[in-house]
């Protein structure tokens, strides 16, 4: 006899809503980078592999960046600073690890889709089975959204003109920000946000772009190791 199938619950249904939310608004600005991709001197062909196997957002940016601003010959440059960019994900695949599924090929499948958005998203719920809805389908359908933009940006960058100025990065944005908003209760949550987001924005104007994220990074886990304005906070209130 087989076992009953597994009611979904609002958690669930709640992870469902927000891994496709945070798809749109994300896999959309897709379109930035194919344009930027093309204007940078690579071809169609090649912004869309760098879609497919890179898959991750900052890490493409800080290679087209450096390639528009030094040419084919800064290409090793441009694939150190996106490895740079994009170690980040060794550390989120560490703690995807027990979520994304017990068998070994979830896991190797994983890996492809363990980026900023997917990860959020999944940490954003505290059941099991939430978890692992809102990491496969925020990254499977950033996956899909961000391909097709980056394809139609790549072939329609000259009708589009500069797409910076649509405001797709204010919408990935704002999707982090909803994610986040609600996890800000007690004093040393705020702290973390607070301290990471001055040291990111301080460091912006003088930092190649993904650093600054880096060390925002380091920065709350200084303030999480250390407890600043945790536990002991809360009791003193």
């Amino acid at each position: 006899m087989s076992s009953p199938r597994p009611t979904r619950t609002a958690e669930d249904r709640s992870a469902w809503r927000q891994g496709i939310a945070v798809s749109i608004a994300t896999g959309a600005y897709g379109v930035s980078f194919g344009a930027l991709a093309v204007a940078a001197g690579l071809d169609v062909w090649q912004t869309c592999v760098l879609s497919l196997l890179m898959f991750t957002g900052g890490s493409q940016f800080a290679f087209i960046g450096v390639i528009a601003s030094g040419g084919l010959a800064a290409a090793p440059s441009a694939i150190a600073s996106a490895a740079l960019l994009g170690a980040r994900n060794v550390a989120y695949a560490v703690r995807m690890n027990p979520v994304v599924g017990l068998s070994w090929w979830h896991r190797i499948a994983a890996a492809q889709f363990t980026i900023d958005e997917s990860t959020a998203v999944a940490l954003a719920h505290t059941e099991p089975r939430a978890r692992r809805i809102g990491f496969w389908v925020t990254g499977l359908g950033i996956y899909v959204g961000w391909n097709i933009a980056t394809l139609a940006g790549a072939l329609l960058g000259d009708v589009l003109g500069d797409v910076r100025t649509y405001g797709l990065d204010a919408a990935a944005a704002a999707a982090f920000l909803a994610l986040l908003w609600p996890r800000l209760r007690s004093r040393q949550a705020i702290a973390v946000g607070i301290a990471a987001a001055v040291v990111a924005a301080s460091l912006t104007p003088w930092l190649m772009p993904g650093i600054p994220v880096l060390i925002a990074a380091f920065v709350a886990i200084l303030v999480g190791w250390f407890n600043w304005l945790g536990a002991r906070g809360e009791r003193a209130r």
